[in-house]
């Protein structure tokens, strides 16, 4: 499911995924559909037999029979990730649509209504820049406008917040750098803390933990990704500003990403004491799209409003990015802070060199004494199954890696809004326009952000304490597979 999305097309889940309910995760022979080759002729009819063996003849209306082989599925096709998701899973992802958050403003009505304000759920939307970048380019406005028009279209709705995940990610990025330094002081003690590998790909995170396991588990960075991070902050600061409780808050990410739907469902993300997720919705930027066509909404046409603060005392928001590209820019961050911190050396600009694809890139940075950064960009499963396969035998030769499932990275997400069937426009078009959106807003660094070190000490009490690693730091989790299809339950 991972790097080609959880759906099908685009108003329906797959049949593959809601076929069966399973204990565990899809067992090998359930892991994909695996046609065999037959070799039609015009007019022709034929059998197929199943041999005691399990494997299949084709029997023809003449009699003579041959052996059919299976079709291969390359990484092209698919993750090879032994089953993407579980059964329980299924059932979580399928709740999150945007009919959920419609489901929650109706009831808010109903509740203002009957004049029980009190019991209303504070209802905050999240939006991520990758998918901003997508609505701009499908509309043909600037990123800038289009998070006002966004903004106005959820209030419009009834949502009581929205905020840009960009935001979150200063966390995120500053987190995996400070434990990026962490990592390279136990180096020469802890051998598994490098390569640190990215963590803020759920499709990588899910293919890690069920396809290899606890090998590679400890190589993965703890830091929570810019969603479950924002996740922290809205169901409990944001709660607490409100009183309210964080069942009582209704949280929803706009994501280019399906997969980011799995993310918010793991238990991990969950609060037992209060029965509630971080984040209880993911809506993709294509369910984004189709409200607006729901609502007969032109996006061009909806009132500007702006968006909310992190701070409330803070002044007008404004929109700005991170340099490194569309997933995010953790390479990118983290070596340049490495570099400063470690070595005393400011860079300015990292110089990429493609490897075997235009998705395989590395760096290597020098200090003045001669000691070396080597980073590596890997986007896609072909280019994460090579990363993985150097780790396993010793010979991976970098410190960090910024691992995302989808080809081109997250601006490339399979949640992204794609050009009409009909349209002149490629999906390559869209892409570039997508990056060159991205790209056209101004880069900060996280730590310029007077905000971000004023939430460190009022929500999180300072950086480097048990609430910083509870709320801004995750856990991976091993899952054992089970291969033996006898045990399936249907």
């Amino acid at each position: 499911m991972a790097a080609s999305g959880v759906l099908q097309q685009r108003h329906q889940f797959s049949g593959a995924v809601l076929l069966t309910d399973l204990d565990d995760f899809i067992a090998p022979s359930q892991e994909c559909v695996k046609p065999f080759n037959i070799e039609k002729t015009s007019g022709s009819v034929g059998k197929i037999r199943v041999e005691d063996d399990g494997s299949y003849v084709q029997v023809n209306k003449l009699g003579s029979q041959s052996k059919l082989k299976k079709a291969k599925i390359t990484l092209n096709d698919c993750l090879a990730c032994s089953g993407c998701i579980t059964s329980a899973e299924t059932v979580l992802v399928s709740q999150q649509s945007s009919e959920e958050l419609y489901k929650v403003l109706r009831e808010n009505a109903r509740l203002r209504d009957e004049g029980c304000e009190s019991e209303q759920k504070l209802v905050v939307v999240s939006i991520s820049p990758q998918s901003r970048a997508s609505m701009a380019a499908k509309y043909k406005l600037s990123v800038e406008e289009t998070a006002l028009k966004l903004t106005g279209f959820f209030k419009n709705l009834g949502v009581d917040y929205i905020f840009d995940t960009t935001f979150s990610r200063h966390f995120s990025l500053m987190e995996s750098a400070k434990e990026f330094l962490e990592r390279y002081k136990m180096s020469e003690i802890e051998k598994t803390s490098f390569p640190m590998l990215a963590s803020a790909c759920p499709g990588w995170i899910c293919y890690a933990e069920k396809t290899h396991g606890s090998f590679i588990l400890p190589y993965i960075s703890t830091t929570k990704s810019a969603q479950q991070i924002m996740g922290s902050y809205v169901k409990d600061f944001l709660a607490q500003r409100h009183s309210k409780q964080p069942d009582q808050v209704y949280h929803v990410t706009v994501m280019p990403c399906y997969d980011k739907k799995v993310e918010a469902s793991r238990s991990d993300f969950y609060n037992d004491l209060y029965s509630t997720r971080d984040v209880d919705c993911v809506i993709t930027s294509d369910e984004v799209d189709l409200m607006l066509e729901k609502e007969d909404v032109l996006l061009p046409n909806v009132t500007n409003h702006e968006l909310d603060l992190m701070d409330p005392n803070g002044g007008a928001y404004k929109v700005v990015n991170h340099e490194g590209g569309g997933s995010g820019g953790y390479l990118d961050y983290i070596f340049k802070t490495a570099m400063k911190n470690l070595f005393d050396k400011k860079v300015d600009q990292l110089e990429f060199k493609t490897l075997r694809n235009v998705d395989m890139k590395e760096i290597i940075l020098t200090s003045d004494d001669g000691q070396e950064l080597k980073g590596a960009i890997a986007y896609g499963f072909r280019n994460i199954q090579n990363i993985v396969q150097k780790i396993k035998r010793g010979k991976c030769p970098y410190q960090f890696v910024e691992i995302m499932a989808c080809p081109s990275g997250c601006n490339n997400g399979r949640g992204q809004i794609m050009p009409e069937p009909q349209s002149s426009e490629t999906a390559k078009d869209r892409l570039n326009l997508v990056n060159e959106l991205y790209n056209s807003v101004e880069n900060v660094q996280p730590e310029q952000i007077k905000e971000v070190e004023k939430l460190y000490t009022e929500w999180l009490g300072g950086t480097d304490n048990e609430k910083c690693k509870t709320l801004l730091h995750t856990k991976y989790n091993y899952i054992e597979k089970n291969t033996n299809a006898l045990v399936m339950k249907w």
